[in-house]
């Protein structure tokens, strides 16, 4: 009988669940993840802390936020070390808030076994991604199927190529036993669990979105640095045409950051057919080098403008027609932005020297709509002079040289 290998996944249907942060060392300078994910041995000097990313249950088996690195309880760590204990470095860290011990994980084994034909979809990068030095190397596969006749003695490791952690049947029983929390198994042996018609249609949505997230990406590029070592959040939602929220960081000159939406402009799935979605992406920079984006004022402020664009369609056409202001909650918001109404207002569609008021997309043109953040007394400005009040505005930020970029510390120009 072939052997039978699964996928080890997080459960991040566990209700209430915790996230774990990034690694940080005895200085609580964050340590580079990709030290554990290598596939070998790390050198690690000192005590390493984990700190809770979102508070929650505690878990026996958490992969840290944006990674692929495991944080298991010690009783975790145990099986690990019994069937495994050629395949893993056990690292002894604390968890922040807990009494109980916790091991990282270091999975040292990496198989060259996936098996791109018995896999639902494998993909590879080519010279239209950007990315010359992976050019052949997978980019996305989908279903994965692995050849248990290439594995070998492993029992536990990462695939060559692609970002996965495969098990043993023999581990996954044991932590099952266990009742370890936390963890997901996902077969990697065997026939395709869907039908042929659900293959042909998760294909073909894939293939819409990809073609535009790439395209969105090569105009990105074009802007700044764009920043791939960011963990941005990434959330389901039905309100956007890919259903998807999805979120890009560039990184500017002077130290600047540009926050994009990214997936404005997908097709829309359910029709499964070529568009630019709504049209827009929008676009929010700001006069800093924001390291924690996902925790920053920046990524709410835009989250909420979002939410207006694909909740009400006449705010989604008034944004392409020209300037625009709205006014979004200003909860968790900087109190220098936040008006009496615990409200923050932004201008949008304020013309840009250094961005591009569209991009262009195999499916079609896509506007990019720049968001400025209004201190309380412009609002007080545009609420005064209505639609003259915001071509003045434009105006005037334009005279000031910052356009479009929103700072917290600046003189208003009304």
């Amino acid at each position: 009988m072939a052997k039978r290998y699964f996928r080890l996944v997080d459960d991040v249907y566990t209700p209430g669940r915790w996230e774990l942060g990034s690694p940080l060392d005895e200085r609580e300078q964050e340590i580079r993840t990709w030290l554990f994910e290598q596939g070998e041995p790390a050198l690690v000097e000192g005590r390493i802390r984990i700190p809770i990313y979102a508070p929650g249950k505690a878990l026996d088996f958490s992969l840290l936020a944006g990674s692929s690195i495991p944080v298991v309880h010690a009783r975790v760590a145990a099986v690990f070390a019994k069937l495994a204990p050629s395949d893993v470095q056990l690292i002894p860290v604390e968890v922040s808030g807990q009494s109980e011990p916790y091991v990282l994980l270091n999975i040292t084994r990496v198989v060259k076994c996936i098996d791109d034909e018995a896999s639902d979809e494998v993909r590879y990068v080519t010279p239209e991604h950007g990315l010359p030095d992976q050019i052949g190397e997978y980019r996305s596969v989908i279903g994965m199927r692995i050849d248990p006749a290439k594995v070998g003695d492993a029992q536990v490791f990462r695939t060559w190529g692609w970002v996965a952690i495969v098990v043993s049947e023999a581990i996954k029983e044991a932590l099952e036993e266990l009742g370890a929390t936390g963890a997901k198994f996902q077969a990697v042996t065997g026939p395709s669990t869907i039908s042929a018609e659900e293959r042909a249609r998760d294909r073909k949505s894939r293939e819409l979105l990809e073609t535009a997230a790439t395209a969105r990406e090569v105009a990105w590029r074009t802007l700044g640095s764009l920043d791939k070592e960011v963990f941005m959040p990434i959330a389901m939602s039905g309100s956007w045409p890919g259903q998807r929220q999805l979120w890009s960081v560039i990184r500017r000159e002077a130290g600047r950051t540009l926050l994009v939406t990214h997936g404005l402009s997908d097709p829309f799935i359910e029709r499964l057919e070529p568009s630019v979605g709504l049209g827009l992406e929008l676009a929010l920079e700001v006069d800093s080098s924001v390291k924690d984006i996902s925790k920053g004022w920046p990524l709410l402020l835009l989250d909420r403008v979002a939410d207006e664009v694909t909740e009400h369609e006449q705010v989604c056409e008034s944004m392409k027609a020209g300037l625009f202001s709205m006014e979004v909650s200003g909860k968790g918001m900087p109190k220098s932005l936040v008006t009496e109404e615990g409200r923050v207002a932004v201008l949008l569609g304020v013309a840009s020297r250094t961005l591009p008021g569209h991009f262009s997309t195999p499916y079609g043109e896509v506007k990019l709509v720049t968001v400025k953040a209004l201190l309380p007394s412009e609002l007080g400005y545009l609420l005064e002079h209505g639609a003259e009040g915001q071509a003045e505005l434009a105006r005037r930020f334009v005279e000031s040289g910052e356009e479009h970029l929103s700072r917290l510390r600046r003189k208003p120009v009304a």
